[in-house]
């Protein structure tokens, strides 16, 4: 629990501060997991401070919350361009992506019950999106959308999880879903240029050729990509 609160404070998430007069503050709690290796070994523990979306006061604590999610029919699509183009597909995480997203709301946060302080009255102000928040996904997706156009990329109107960027003869397509990245394209240099760039916004891990998205997996061969 000190590590994930010593994360938060690193990325700039909170800040302690007194109860402003008259304010009122949505609720957290801890939701642990434990996770593991690909046979199913220990990897590690995980504690993460979840708010309580559900005490959240719309119009006051948030606004807007829709955020857009690829279309089924935009990664099949996307999965038989590269097929048909002879492309590699890259598959990427974001770590812990809605813990990037900005908020423009003052909202306050109760502290987790074995740090509160009895003393004093103080409270977690949030500058950025914890999971568990109404609108997390959607700040999330706004600040990716903003980063991503930032170097380049045009968001498509048909589907606004698609970004491409056209330059010359080359041509890269990323979709987001969440916080699974897929990229596909003609220049190898590009990609690995985006991918640093990526790491370096929102550090990432990459997945490589991708194996299993949404329910599908996906088998190379030389003769192409099978999607099973």
């Amino acid at each position: 629990m000190q590590s994930e609160l010593a994360t938060l404070k690193a990325n700039n998430t909170y800040f302690l501060t007194p109860l402003p007069p008259g304010k009122q503050t949505i609720g957290c709690r801890w939701v642990y997991k434990i996770k593991r290796k690909s046979n199913d070994s220990l990897e590690h523990y995980k504690a993460r401070l979840v708010a309580k979306g559900y005490t959240q006061l719309e119009g006051i604590d948030y606004h807007n919350t829709f955020s857009p999610t690829a279309k089924m029919v935009t990664i099949r699509c996307l999965l038989a361009l590269a097929t048909a183009q002879n492309w590699s597909l890259h598959q990427l995480d974001v770590h812990n992506a809605f813990l990037h997203g900005d908020l423009s709301e003052e909202i306050c946060m109760s502290l987790p019950p074995i740090f509160q302080r009895q003393e004093e009255n103080l409270v977690y102000r949030l500058n950025k999106s914890l999971y568990g928040l109404t609108q997390a996904s959607r700040q999330w997706f706004s600040k990716f959308s903003t980063a991503i156009q930032g170097v380049g990329f045009i968001q498509s109107k048909a589907d606004y999880s698609l970004f491409t960027c056209k330059k010359g003869k080359s041509f890269i397509a990323l979709l987001i879903y969440v916080d699974d990245i897929l990229i596909t394209g003609n220049d190898p240099n590009a990609i690995i240029f985006l991918k640093k760039f990526l790491h370096n916004q929102f550090r990432i891990k990459d997945l490589g050729d991708l194996k299993y998205f949404l329910g599908m997996e996906v088998s190379w061969s030389k003769k192409g990509i099978f999607i099973l």
